[in-house]
C-alpha cells in the first residue's frame, strides 16, 4: 500500500512538472529570405516586444493559447545584430538563444543573418587561427586581469619566426570577449589572411575597464604590463613598425591616448568612432604641442573612422580638424551608419588590410 501511494505521488509530481515546464521553442529562426522569427514563452506577461538594431522601432509580439509569443520581422540586411525582448517593463535577452552579447551593463542576444555570399566576418572554409584566454599580473593596477590573444593560422611558438601585433580595444561597458563574440575579429582576420589581403599577425584583446581605478590607468597598464606580457610569452616583433593599436568608442578614445602619447611605440593608430569626452583626453590634448614632423615620421598610419548617423559623428569631425590643425597626418573614413558593431566590423576589416605592409 505504501509503495502504491509513493508511486502515485511520484507520478503526480512528474505530471505537474511536465505541465509547468516551458515548451521547447526555437528562437531566433532566420529564414532563406532573411526574415527572422522570434519566440518567447510566458503565460503571465501582458506585453512582449522585440527590439533590435535592424528595426526602426520595437515590434509587438503576439501570444497564442499555449503562452508562446511570436513575431516574424521582414527581411533584414545580412549581418550580425544585437536584439532583446521587452517583457512588460523588463528588457532581457532571448532565453532560448545562447549567443549573447558580451557586455557589462545590458544583456542582449545576437542574431546572425548570413549573406547569399559569405560576408567578411562569416565562418568560411579557410585555415583558422586560435583564440587563447590569458590572465596576467598588472603591477600598475595591483591585480590579475584577463586578455584574449588571437594567433594566425599555422602559428606555433617558434623563436625564429616572429609576428607583428595589433592591440585591439573594446568599447565602453563591453568586455575582452566582445571583439570576438560580436566583432568576429578572429574570423575577419582568418578570411583576410586567406585572401592574402592581410598579413599574418597576433591580435591582443585586453579588458579596458579598470574601474574603480581611474580609467587613465589603462594606458599605463597597456604600456607597463600588457605589452611586456605579450612580448614575454609570444614570438612578436618589438619594434614600432610592427606594433599597432586600434579601438572602438571608449576604446577608440583610449587608442588615441595610448597611441599618440607613445608615438615612438606604435606605427599604426586606428580609432573607431572614438569617445573623447574624458579627463585623460583633456589632460593629454588640451595643451598638446607635438612635433608634427616627428610624429608623422613615427606613425605610418593614423586613421579615424565614423558613421554619419553615429552620435559621436560631430565630435569625431572636430577631432579630425584638431589633429589637422596640429599638422598631424590623419586619414578619415566616414561611412553610413551609426555607433554599431555592424560598422565596427567594417572598420576592422579596413584596418587589417593596411597594417604592417
Amino acid at each position: 500500500m505504501r509503495y502504491l501511494l509513493l508511486h502515485s505521488v511520484v507520478l503526480l509530481s512528474m505530471q505537474l512538472g511536465a505541465q509547468n515546464r516551458p515548451p521547447a521553442i526555437s528562437s531566433p529562426d532566420v529564414h532563406p529570405d532573411h526574415s527572422i522569427s522570434f519566440r518567447y514563452y510566458s503565460r503571465t506577461a501582458s506585453r512582449v516586444l522585440v527590439k533590435g538594431e535592424f528595426l526602426k522601432s520595437p515590434v509587438p509580439m503576439t501570444k497564442d493559447t499555449s503562452g508562446i509569443w511570436s513575431v516574424t520581422v521582414p527581411p533584414v540586411q545580412p549581418d550580425i545584430y544585437p536584439y532583446s525582448f521587452m517583457v512588460d517593463s523588463v528588457d532581457m535577452a532571448d532565453p532560448n538563444n545562447t549567443y549573447v552579447f558580451a557586455n557589462e551593463r545590458f544583456k542582449r542576444s545576437i542574431v546572425n543573418i548570413p549573406g547569399d555570399q559569405p560576408l567578411i566576418h562569416s565562418l568560411q572554409e579557410v585555415p583558422h587561427g586560435k583564440i587563447s584566454y590569458h590572465l596576467y599580473e598588472s603591477s600598475t593596477l595591483g591585480t590579475t586581469r584577463p586578455l584574449l590573444v588571437y594567433t594566425p593560422p599555422g602559428y606555433s611558438y617558434d623563436a625564429n619566426k616572429k609576428y607583428p601585433v595589433l592591440y585591439l580595444i573594446h568599447g565602453g561597458s563591453d568586455t575582452e570577449e566582445t571583439w570576438t563574440r560580436v566583432g568576429q575579429a578572429h574570423l575577419i582576420a582568418d578570411n583576410l589572411i586567406a585572401q592574402k589581403k592581410a598579413m599574418p599577425m597576433i591580435i591582443v584583446m585586453p579588458y579596458g575597464n579598470v574601474r574603480p581605478k581611474p580609467m587613465a590607468d589603462f594606458s599605463r597598464d597597456m604600456m607597463q604590463d600588457i605589452i611586456p606580457f605579450v612580448e614575454n610569452n609570444y614570438p612578436v616583433l618589438t619594434d614600432s613598425r610592427n606594433r599597432a593599436v586600434a579601438g572602438f568608442s571608449v576604446g577608440g578614445g583610449q587608442t588615441l591616448n595610448i597611441g599618440l602619447m607613445n608615438a615612438s611605440h606604435f606605427s599604426y593608430i586606428c580609432s573607431y568612432a572614438p569617445y573623447t569626452a574624458t579627463d585623460e583626453f583633456k589632460m593629454n590634448f588640451t595643451n598638446w604641442s607635438p612635433d608634427p614632423a616627428l610624429v608623422n615620421q613615427q606613425v605610418k598610419l593614423f586613421e579615424l573612422y565614423c558613421g554619419t548617423e553615429d552620435f559621436l559623428y560631430e565630435s569625431v569631425k572636430k577631432n579630425i580638424l584638431f589633429f589637422e590643425s596640429k599638422k598631424i597626418n590623419v586619414k578619415s573614413t566616414i561611412v553610413p551608419g551609426g555607433h554599431t558593431w555592424m560598422n565596427c566590423k567594417q572598420y576592422l576589416a579596413s584596418t587589417l588590410q593596411q597594417l604592417f605592409k
